[in-house]
């Protein structure tokens, strides 16, 4: 069995979605996860022909499309503005379900300690009705690991009864932010995890998830404080250790590259496609 495939994340490239796909077929990827929240990629903007031709894109170009991102900017704490989330959130699913992927990739806001508190519930009645959804498709709502500890975000996928709300395992968040054992993490979260990136950081002091995440800092404070994201192989995570955790659980599926800073993104993707094909 094949040990992972390789992905970029196509807006990495800052570049049209079309040129970026062409670019990561160049550099050896073999799939991509593309944002499906805004623009052209936006499921009210692509209608059924627009699904087929893009599908068709990525078939012609020897990629598969492992994931879409459905990060809406807001988090699922808010009963009032659950509703239209949950709408969007489910009409990005169908339009991953017609890209050939049951996989979106999401974050959720930050998870209460405290499972008796309103916002806790709040989250869970939300989570519940996306997994529901998805578990009708055979799909999942991936959570990106980073605001919580490994602990708390398993619990609280426990108290839904489903893995129609997963896990998007991202290692570089973690040692950026909570500084958590990366294996232990994925052994924690293991039954959930569906989807993962690869990217790389470092922590330059521990600020934890609530200064990142959550917007508890002074104002004009910013996240570079706290963590440094680097290019592949330059930071904090061990990747035979992590990589080792992952197929020790038996997951096999994308490290899909995700590079938000840097003024030569391409150049970045290369070598870190480079970097994981050595390893995997």
């Amino acid at each position: 069995m094949k040990r992972f495939s390789i992905g970029v994340l196509l807006d990495s490239f800052r570049l049209s979605p079309s040129e970026a796909m062409r670019r990561a077929a160049a550099l050896g990827a073999e799939g991509i996860q593309v944002y499906a929240t805004r623009g052209e990629l936006a499921p009210e903007n692509m209608d059924a022909q627009k699904r087929r031709d893009f599908r068709t894109l990525a078939q012609d170009c020897g990629l598969t499309i492992s994931a879409l991102c459905g990060d809406l900017g807001r988090d699922f704490g808010c009963r009032e503005q659950n509703a239209e989330l949950i709408e969007r959130s489910k009409r990005i699913l169908d339009l991953a379900q017609d890209l050939g992927t049951n996989v979106v990739t999401t974050h959720i806001g930050l998870i209460p300690l405290d499972e008796t508190c309103e916002r806790y519930r709040i989250m869970q009645e939300a989570c519940g009705e996306l997994a529901r959804y998805a578990d009708s498709m055979d799909a999942h709502f991936a959570i990106e690991t980073g605001p919580d500890i490994s602990l708390t975000l398993r619990q609280f996928l426990d108290s839904l009864h489903s893995t129609g709300v997963a896990v998007n395992f991202d290692p570089a968040n973690i040692a950026m932010v909570t500084g958590e054992d990366l294996v232990t993490a994925v052994r924690t979260l293991a039954p959930y995890i569906v989807h993962t990136h690869a990217k790389d950081g470092v922590m330059l002091h521990y600020r934890g998830p609530a200064f990142v995440y959550g917007g508890e800092h002074p104002s004009g404070g910013g996240d570079e404080i706290a963590f440094r994201e680097v290019p592949l192989g330059e930071g904090s995570v061990r990747w035979p250790e992590y990589l080792g955790a992952l197929e020790s659980i038996g997951y096999h599926g994308f490290l899909t590259i995700e590079r938000e800073v840097g003024e030569n993104p391409e150049a970045d993707i290369g070598k870190a496609v480079s970097f994981l094909q050595k390893l995997v």
